[in-house]
């Protein structure tokens, strides 16, 4: 079971890449990169074509392809196997009071499944920003910015996971659907989760882009407020929404038919 989580992960990740690469590049300037500090998306998009071609959405691209589908399998594997663990103590598996019927078992795999992702994704994630926005990076210092990259992730899976959770308990009849179901729903529950911690996904990328002086999160948060308000918390939204739903859309289809095709073959229960 655990080999099969691990190839369908792969899979999901690299799906995510070839599809949203170009629109994560685009947000990733617009956040982090000197000169594109006023363009919006369609702007930067054609500044990046003008400049470097078509190749320049996809410069940063080799790190993710090469580790997302590692991180992604880890991700879920720590998720189910966390998942599982908690099956043995009945109070981990009573329903949150207001939640639609989420249990804290959920929760508490989200957190391992997020930790997990985060350790092996922080250097994948400066190496591919440092390549978007044109700068280099030594081995040394791959791990700036890992604390920014962990509270982002811990946010965004435990709130992705507690989403398709409650999606797959309240909407059953669209997970049957091989495509449009998946879909919908893994864009729907990536996009709302994205939504929620942008702000921390936007210093994220700050950090780990080099923009700005040195500073602790808090600060830095508080500074873009100040100058640039709310618009500058999600600064990049547009192209983020966009990757989001489209990059984890696509990659739930090609999991879901894949979790399926392993299961009709026997190597999953």
């Amino acid at each position: 079971a655990v080999v099969s989580t691990q190839s369908t992960g792969v899979l999901y990740g690299t799906t995510s890449v070839l599809v949203g690469h170009p629109l994560d590049t685009i947000k990733t300037k617009m956040q982090a990169q000197r000169g594109f500090e006023n363009t919006n998306m369609v702007k930067t998009c054609l500044k990046t074509v003008r400049t470097q071609g078509i190749i320049g959405l996809y410069r940063g691209c080799v790190p993710p392809m090469l580790g997302s589908g590692i991180y992604r399998s880890v991700q879920f594997s720590a998720f189910e196997a966390a998942y599982t663990f908690c099956d043995r103590y009945p109070v981990l598996k009573k329903e949150i009071p207001g939640t639609f019927g989420l249990q804290v078992r959920v929760i508490l795999a989200g957190a391992c499944g997020s930790t997990a992702r985060a350790i092996i994704e922080s250097p994948l994630e400066l190496a591919k920003i440092r390549r978007q926005t044109g700068q280099t990076y030594q081995l040394r210092g791959v791990y700036k910015g890992f604390s920014v990259t962990w509270i982002r992730t811990l946010g965004l899976m435990g709130l992705y996971f507690c989403f398709i959770d409650s999606f797959r308990r309240n909407l059953p009849h669209l997970f049957a659907s091989p495509v449009l179901g998946p879909f919908l729903l893994s864009g729907t529950a990536a996009t709302l989760a994205w939504w929620i911690v942008w702000p921390i996904e936007n210093m994220k990328s700050q950090v780990q882009g080099n923009f700005g002086k040195e500073q602790p999160l808090r600060s830095r948060l508080v500074l873009t407020f100040r100058e640039r308000g709310i618009s500058g918390l999600y600064r990049g939204i547009g192209p983020g929404t966009l990757r989001s739903f489209l990059a984890n859309g696509v990659s739930m289809i090609v999991m879901s038919n894949a979790q399926k095709l392993v299961t009709k073959l026997g190597l999953r229960q």
